[in-house]
């Protein structure tokens, strides 16, 4: 399947993902951050993290589910889970998550460390340890949730 630029849909995708992910790094990297209420969220919302770029995602899974008991919302935690959704190719459920992400992100500020990208499609952010920061996860969490469903709407074609 072809953009209307020509160029196939996937590589367009990609490209997509690639301009947000090196966006998403520099607009979080910028700026003064704030010190974070909860701490073992942050070190769980890390180790989660870590989990899932190593491929370990059941393990992963598990401690996004432990950081929804104890947050039930936290947006980061459900984009992550809609990351993973993506990696197992489950995008009904992926579609979900990162739309609950969405309304819960307005106003939640992250301070990104790293991005990992899942199948072209989705992208995790791993938080910096103990801390929050000054850029909204909303546009982030948008963008995966357009490039899910683009994928989606491509598929039913």
């Amino acid at each position: 399947m072809t953009s209307p630029s020509g160029k196939s849909l996937k590589a367009t995708l990609a490209r997509a993902c690639s301009i947000a992910a090196v966006a998403a790094l520099a607009l979080a990297l910028a700026g003064p951050v704030r010190g974070q209420a909860d701490a073992g969220i942050t070190k769980m919302l890390v180790a989660s993290y870590d989990l899932l770029e190593a491929g370990k995602l059941a393990e992963a899974q598990k401690i996004y589910a432990q950081i929804l008991k104890q947050d039930p919302g936290n947006p980061l935690a459900l984009n992550n889970l809609g990351a993973i959704k993506v990696k197992e190719n489950k995008l009904p459920e992926a579609l979900s998550y990162l739309t609950q992400a969405l309304d819960r992100a307005q106003g939640y500020k992250i301070q990104v460390n790293r991005v990992c990208d899942m199948q072209g499609l989705c992208l995790a952010f791993r938080p910096l340890e103990a801390v929050y920061g000054n850029r909204d996860l909303a546009p982030l969490v948008q963008l995966n949730l357009s490039l899910v469903k683009a994928k989606v709407a491509a598929e039913k074609k």
